[in-house]
């Protein structure tokens, strides 16, 4: 893998319908650090489709990664070029989604039934790029019950150039539970991620499923070289702003919650003369305030007005203006 200007610490993990730019810029605001993802992009997608809506992202979201599903490696390769072009510092084959429709396009996690072809997929990327080439998968899928045939995937992709593993801590069953059932109900087998840390200390093991604070952050990081959040991120963002001082040990000026939602309305206003719409930026912080009082004003107001066409910046103030006036009745 070529060398990188960041480190995988840290990171949000690719979601979708969710970690679109508007949704990254806003995490942007919150920590300066942690390296972003993508929502997953199909390689048919960017071959026939509108390759610029699927690989524009803001130049302050960096570092972010780009995340593709395919299993063609000539056409993972040609998009991993397009990557390096539009200036992604990272590319990544997504090895671990288990829905039907990835399943029926020969991607995600049912690739891990056949890592020759992904150790083949990596090296046609790498040698097509020059920016990171890393891999996002499962423990396992349905058949594959023990460390050893973790490994039978981990050892040919990584032979094939892959230093990178993002791994998700629990099986994928691909038949039988639904996408959201996969997240939620195979057991969680962190010491087998660990493990992989043992067994490969040259390769950047990270680690991602079911975290959802600091602290559980700094636990796994005591046995591996970073971790992945996913859904906890999105639905409460706020926790994001403790990353940067405890997970990287960097201070910067203190901002509250009031801070970065002012940091967002030249971007939001930007986004509204660009012809975009409220709720496309909105919608994404809906989670900003959870905990404070007021914090379920905030997000009805915006849920029932942030959609209408007509709606501007003045909607965000009066969602503001609910959360302090409930503060100041509060004090």
């Amino acid at each position: 893998m070529k060398s990188a200007i960041y480190n995988h610490r840290f990171s949000i993990a690719p979601m979708m319908d969710w970690s679109d730019h508007n949704c990254r810029y806003f995490w942007r605001l919150l920590t300066k650090q942690a390296l972003l993802y993508t929502e997953m992009v199909t390689t048919g997608a960017l071959i026939h489709g509108d390759r610029k809506r699927f690989l524009h992202f803001n130049r302050e979201e960096h570092p972010v990664a780009l995340q593709l599903g395919g299993s063609d490696p000539k056409d993972l390769a040609r998009c991993a070029r397009w990557a390096q072009e539009w200036g992604y510092d990272e590319v990544n084959i997504n090895c671990g989604c288990p829905s039907d429709r990835v399943q029926s396009g020969m991607f995600g996690a049912c690739l891990m039934g056949n890592p020759d072809l992904v150790a083949e997929c990596v090296k046609a990327m790498m040698d097509s790029c020059d920016i990171p080439v890393t891999v996002k998968h499962r423990i396992g899928i349905d058949h594959m019950e023990s460390y050893e045939q973790l490994l039978e995937f981990i050892v040919p992709v990584a032979a094939a150039g892959c230093s990178v593993f993002i791994v998700h801590a629990r099986k994928a069953w691909l038949q039988g539970l639904s996408p959201k059932e996969n997240r939620e109900i195979p057991p969680l087998n962190y010491p087998w991620v660990y493990q992989l840390k043992q067994d490969f200390p040259h390769l950047t093991i990270v680690v991602n499923g079911g975290i959802q604070t600091i602290e559980d952050c700094q636990t796994h990081l005591a046995h591996v070289d970073g971790v992945m959040l996913g859904r906890e991120a999105y639905q409460n963002p706020w926790m994001l702003a403790q990353v940067d001082k405890q997970l990287f040990g960097i201070d910067s000026p203190t901002k509250s919650r009031d801070d970065i939602l002012m940091d967002l309305l030249p971007f939001t206003e930007r986004h509204l003369a660009q012809g975009g719409q409220l709720n496309h930026i909105t919608r994404h912080i809906l989670g900003l305030y959870q905990g404070v009082p007021g914090a379920r004003k905030f997000r009805r107001h915006l849920s029932e007005n942030a959609y209408k066409k007509e709606a501007g910046v003045s909607i965000l103030a009066e969602a503001y203006a609910l959360v302090r006036d409930t503060h100041d009745q509060q004090t």
